[in-house]
């Protein structure tokens, strides 16, 4: 592998579609030196300070009372799903302006490993409180993310902690901390599970502030023995015991390798590092990972999110027809930001490969190709005619095409635009 090719899979697995001058950087630095910039936060980041968070007013539901409407119930649905479609929106322009494209791609991981969907909890300004959480803690020590975790209004509802009792212990916040965000299966009983719930008790949402409190009459402050430990735990002790568990490390760098450099090949062994980002230093660093190149079927949030980076297309800026065009689109590919499908989150690899996926990706590579900037386009026609099917693999950072795609391609080199839809929705372009 060159170097080039070498930084190019880098920079596709590491961040969101990185543009052919960042691999003609990338590759002037070389691969150790590329790690070392992409694990680097920056000082400041012009993309994301251009588009901040957005401010939203609190939950349209809590100025309703048992006398409200219909119509008034109504409204405040419609202003809910408002807000979210607005917090959508802004966090796919945020993946597209990012100059820290690791972070907002570590972002994206931890929003799929704790997957809570807007869809149950109704609320657009708890969704974005969960990804500040996940921007706070996501690239720090596992210990103090599974903390705040425990505690994250979102979480919280979309797993029914607010209905876990002294008196009636609810254990689906519990099992999944453990079967699905820090142990994995095999590595708890349904012991652990049922004193887990009891240590979870006295969290509930306060939907008008969207704050979650602690009401200690609705805790159990019993002895519990959770993973062959006694003690008066409550929900903080309980994120620290299973924080501590060789398991955890473990289990959350087998997580970030699947995502990062996909089911084909195993992950080595001592991945785990002291924080996250030593774990990403040790996937990226790792022999294996060279090899997995070519194999991870990207995700359709990566797939649309690279395709606007490399094509010089803000989202925030097309017409509100193309905006939603391209919310349809992941809608049709069955991955919207903030919707998992549920708390296993989203599926991986060939799932994505369908019928009827491509045939959603045709659509929205149409719409792409429609709104490319017209410097990205005048580097694709300002190559001849039978230099473009060339031109658009590098505007597009894939390695080569096969000579089944070259053939598809070549009579199209006189349409730049449809050249570009098609170069999106190519095996080369689709597998990363």
């Amino acid at each position: 592998m060159s170097d080039r090719e070498a930084v190019a899979h880098l920079l596709r697995r590491a961040t969101f579609g990185p543009t052919a001058d960042e691999v003609d950087a990338a590759e002037r630095a070389g691969p150790a030196a590329t790690v070392d910039r992409l694990l680097t936060q920056p000082a400041t980041d012009r993309g994301a300070a251009a588009t901040p968070t957005p401010t939203l007013p609190p939950d349209p539901y809590a100025e309703l009372t048992k006398d409200s409407t219909r119509e008034q119930r109504q409204q405040a649905n419609a202003e809910r799903r408002k807000q979210l479609q607005r917090v959508t929106e802004w966090w796919l322009n945020r993946m597209v302006a990012a100059e820290d494209g690791l972070t907002e791609k570590l972002l994206f991981f931890w929003h799929g490993h704790w997957a809570t969907s807007a869809q149950k909890v109704k609320s657009a300004r708890l969704m974005v409180g969960q990804l500040e959480t996940l921007r706070r803690h996501g690239r720090g020590p596992l210990g103090p993310l599974v903390a705040a975790m425990v505690r994250d209004p979102a979480l919280i509802v979309w797993l029914d902690g607010q209905k876990n009792t002294r008196k009636a212990p609810n254990e689906n916040l519990a099992r999944e901390l453990m079967e699905l965000f820090t142990l994995g299966i095999g590595a708890y009983s349904e012991a652990d599970v049922k004193a887990g719930a009891r240590a979870l008790t006295g969290w509930v949402v306060d939907r008008r502030t969207g704050v979650a409190r602690f009401e200690p009459k609705r805790h159990d402050p019993g002895e519990k023995n959770i993973l062959g430990q006694s003690g008066r735990f409550d929900a903080e002790a309980y994120a620290g015991l299973l924080t501590a568990q060789p398991a955890a490390a473990t289990f959350v760098a087998g997580r970030l390798w699947f995502r990062y450099a996909g089911p084909e090949t195993p992950a080595p062994e001592g991945l785990a590092g002291a924080d996250t980002i030593a774990t990403v230093r040790a996937i990226l660093s790792a022999p294996a990972f060279a090899q997995t190149r070519g194999t991870l079927v990207k995700q359709p949030v990566e797939w649309l999110v690279g395709a606007l980076r490399q094509l010089g297309i803000r989202p925030s800026a097309l017409p509100e027809q193309q905006r939603k065009q391209l919310l349809a689109g992941l809608n049709a590919l069955d991955q919207v930001p903030l919707r998992p499908p549920s708390v296993g989150g989203w599926p991986a690899g060939s799932a994505w490969l369908t019928t009827s996926s491509l045939q959603a990706r045709l659509r929205t590579a149409g719409v792409l190709a429609a709104a490319t900037a017209p410097s990205v386009l005048a580097r694709l026609t300002a190559a001849p005619t039978a230099g473009r099917p060339d031109a658009l693999a590098r505007l597009l950072v894939v390695d080569a095409w096969s000579g089944r795609t070259r053939a598809a391609l070549t009579p199209l080199a006189g349409e730049p635009r449809k050249l570009l839809a098609a170069g999106l929705v190519s095996p080369e372009y689709t597998v990363s």
